[in-house]
């Protein structure tokens, strides 16, 4: 159990390191968010790869609320396929093909009072940069969500020489170090235990959580998707069905 329990250590110390450096840029991005969505605008999400989880985390799920769109790209982000077709060589290749973030986005109208949260470890794929780089072009605000360490270290991939941070009007670092593997084992030359994942899923909700109370102090309470444990079957069910409709309303212009 002893490396079992490095890697809890290791998702700690990332908790920390969030909560005592990453509270100001989490705040910018609470405030940024809760305006936007009162407005009548959506808060875009976006990765590639296992950085999708953390867009799946945003909405919809218990205790998330519309306002939030996720925008998935299954051949980016199929992985249980590893081999064969779909497989994650096919998908590692796609994401690192320029042009390819400016054709997914092309398919979606963005209004005035939108805004892109991106979410890269490495913040250097191809397909994430194209869509920041996309979004700046229309004058949307970009919340890039990445491992600093990490994409400090990496050589840029992208052939306008950019990396996510730089193109960003707010970085909220993750936390996990580079090259995202946390534990070391004694006979294994390379680290096993991945830690991003922990640190985005919880700015993800760190997020929410801060737009739900904002919103409620701006009259605005949101549709929260509730368990029937908490809530009742039957109430339950309507909220289940109001944030679905809200949903559904909101993104129509897309």
């Amino acid at each position: 159990m002893a490396r079992s329990l490095d890697y809890l250590e290791s998702a700690r110390r990332i908790l920390d390191k969030i909560g005592t450096t990453q509270s100001y840029p989490i705040g910018k991005a609470v405030a940024l968010c809760a305006e936007r969505i009162a407005r009548g605008g959506l808060i875009h999400l976006f990765g590639s790869g296992h950085s999708r989880m953390a867009v799946e985390e945003m909405f919809p799920r218990y205790g998330s609320f519309p306002g939030f769109h996720p925008i998935v790209e299954l051949s980016l982000t199929n992985h249980h396929a590893v081999v064969g077709s779909n497989g994650q060589r096919q998908a590692m290749f796609l994401e690192n093909v320029e042009g390819l973030g400016q054709t997914i986005v092309s398919n979606f109208r963005f209004g005035p009072d939108d805004a892109m949260m991106l979410f890269s470890h490495s913040g250097t794929s191809c397909v994430v940069i194209d869509i920041a780089l996309e979004m700046r072009r229309l004058g949307l605000p970009v919340v890039a969500v990445t491992s600093l360490e990490h994409s400090r270290l990496s050589e840029p991939k992208h052939g306008s020489g950019h990396k996510l941070f730089e193109l960003a009007d707010i970085v909220i670092d993750n936390g996990a170090p580079a090259g995202d593997a946390m534990v070391r084992i004694e006979g294994l030359d390379v680290p096993v235990g991945p830690g991003s994942t922990i640190g985005n899923t919880a700015i993800v909700n760190m997020i929410k959580c801060g737009v739900a109370q904002r919103l409620v102090e701006l009259g605005r309470p949101p549709s929260v998707i509730a368990s029937e444990l908490v809530a009742g079957r039957e109430r339950s069910k309507r909220l289940f069905e109001a944030a679905y409709d809200e949903f559904r309303e909101s993104t129509r212009r897309l």
